[in-house]
């Protein structure tokens, strides 16, 4: 019994000392531990990011009307789908593979010899996949309710697969021709939303305006969303999703997060009050819809200059992108287009003031840091400006004219629009034979009956109210 205490006693002493020998074995370099902490901080951000979706699905839902939301949900899911894929397979490699200044020759497939830095191959993939995601997202807010299911498709295979990598190759990828000018873009200002925004014009354009959205003599008829609070939850989301979108493209676990995450919320915070001010100088009260734009356009302006200017300077970005999008949607409704989440002036004029606003405040120090020149205001000259305005007036042109022959091609060919009928019936019956709200706009029951199959009188009520 005692030589038998004895083995267990080894053998249990054995078995607590495997872990501590194992951990000795593996023991983690500095270098191993920072390359795991990168990415596990940008996988938070990947999550983040990813999660916009929702934020888009809610705001769409709650800016549409209610025969519609079921057509919404279900765009959101079909195109997060063929996005995922064709980026997989082609618009990754274009986006950042070697190759041109205009677009990358390898990547296909996650192949060849694409630079991660410190994160593994697969993890860039899946975070700038989710920023591909949200330029498909933006991009279809502007057609709803009027446009066929299969243009969103085929439109996202192209936009995905070509058109939307090569403007991130022109200024992400380390051979592109507007990154080798010094184009300052930290998280996407110009690649993702000002992009997403010239195409989503182009479409706009080509399927003309809902039904009833201007009169005989193109005065603009006010065509409300059915659910306010569900357009601010999505707007709340996106403005959570941020924290990734931006902060999360250090691509490292660094302090500097908390700066870029810092001038991103006052950004928006500043932009929530830019657009309630104008709104109330020019209606005399504050539209809640435009109110969450303003949140999103103070958002869209500072994600290229987030890591490039001093907090002061975000906040005036952010006021200013809320006042200039309130404007530019007047305009556009002015102009006959009929853009039902206000996407375009959003992330349009957002992306443009957020790409020339680099220009403007970029601090020498953040300059140094992280590329490109410092800016007007810091004595920088007129050369980061320019730069800026050339990426700019680039991207926006090639994004716009190449969206705008893909969909005349589509009109010409499967038809672009759904029929009247169906418009005023509803996209949720004639695409998915069901209403996404149902017991909003159909009877649950059959009137006359309790629910148990027995048949039951209705009283009838005098004027008095007896029955």
């Amino acid at each position: 019994m005692r030589r038998l205490g004895l083995l267990l006693t080894a053998t249990l002493a054995l078995v607590l000392a495997l872990p501590a020998v194992a951990l000795a074995q593996e023991e983690m370099s500095p270098a191993e531990i920072g390359a795991t902490m990168d990415t596990m901080w940008v996988m938070v951000a990947f999550v983040l990011v990813l999660f916009m979706q929702a934020g888009f699905a809610m705001l769409e839902v709650g800016f549409s009307r209610m025969k519609n939301v079921g057509n919404v949900v279900a765009k959101i899911l079909a195109n997060m789908a063929v996005g995922a894929l064709v980026f997989w397979a082609i618009g990754f490699g274009i986006a950042f593979g070697a190759g041109t200044p205009f677009f990358g020759l390898e990547g296909w497939f996650l192949s060849g010899n694409i630079d991660a830095g410190t994160i593994p191959l697969s993890m860039l993939f899946i975070f700038q996949m989710a920023f591909a995601l949200v330029a498909l997202a933006i991009l279809w807010g502007t057609m709803l309710e009027r446009t066929k299911f299969s243009v969103y498709l085929i439109f996202a295979v192209i936009f995905v697969g070509i058109i939307y990598p090569m403007g991130a190759h022109w200024i992400w990828a380390d051979d592109g021709w507007l990154a080798a000018l010094g184009k300052q873009d930290f998280a996407g200002s110009t690649v993702v939303h000002l992009s997403a925004a010239m195409a989503a014009l182009a479409g706009t354009i080509i399927v003309g305006p809902r039904l009833g959205r201007f009169d005989d003599n193109g005065r603009p008829q006010l065509i409300p969303g059915h659910n306010m609070p569900l357009a601010v939850l999505g707007v709340l989301i996106l403005w959570l999703g941020w924290q990734g979108f931006n902060p999360g493209s250090t691509l490292a676990a660094t302090t500097e997060i908390a700066d870029i995450a810092l001038t991103t919320n006052l950004a928006a915070a500043a932009g929530v009050l830019g657009a309630i001010i104008v709104c109330y100088l020019y209606r005399g009260h504050i539209d809640v819809g435009m109110a969450g734009n303003g949140a999103i356009a103070g958002l869209v302006a500072i994600t290229a200059t987030c890591a490039f200017v001093a907090p002061w300077a975000s906040v005036v970005i952010g006021f200013i992108a809320g006042g200039v999008m309130y404007g530019t949607a007047v305009l556009m409704e002015r102009m006959g287009i009929d853009d039902p989440v206000g996407a375009i002036a959003a992330h349009g004029m957002g992306g443009v003031w957020g790409t020339l606003s680099a220009g403007l405040f970029t601090t020498p120090e953040l300059a140094e840091a992280n590329g490109g020149l410092p800016g007007l205001f810091y004595g920088g000259g007129l050369t980061q400006l320019g730069v800026q305005a050339i990426s700019m007036f680039s991207v926006a042109g090639f994004t716009f004219f190449a969206s705008l022959a893909v969909f005349a091609v589509l009109k010409a060919t499967i038809g672009i629009r759904v029929k009247p009928d169906q418009e005023l019936n509803g996209l949720d019956i004639s695409d998915h034979g069901s209403y996404g709200m149902s017991e909003g706009l159909v009877a649950t029951d059959n009137y006359p009956g309790n629910g148990n199959g027995q048949y039951t009188e209705a009283p009838v009520k005098t004027p008095e109210g007896r029955s």
